[in-house]
């Protein structure tokens, strides 16, 4: 019995069907570089809301990944907050 090997696209979201992959793909890598920082900074969800300037919760949502309220212009600006220069590459 042979096994069925599918090489995947590089975006996870699109391997699994979901609308705006892209997208999502984008939003999930800002999201992992804030979080890094915030964890490198040893920020509470508290302190990384001042610094970010929203919510705690929304602080909660962010490192639980739950981005859909979160653009990727929001994302980059949290970067930026953060003393983190973006460059786009095309």
């Amino acid at each position: 019995m042979a096994n069925d090997i599918t090489e995947g696209t590089g975006n996870v979201f699109a391997d699994l069907g979901l609308p705006d992959a892209a997208d999502r793909q984008t939003k999930t890598r800002l999201a992992m570089a804030v979080n890094a920082l915030l964890k490198e900074r040893r920020l509470k969800q508290t302190e990384a809301a001042a610094v970010l300037r929203i919510p705690q919760p929304k602080v909660s949502a962010l490192a639980n990944y739950r981005l859909d309220h979160f653009s990727v212009e929001k994302l980059m600006s949290f970067l930026n907050a953060l003393e983190q220069d973006v460059e786009i590459v095309i």
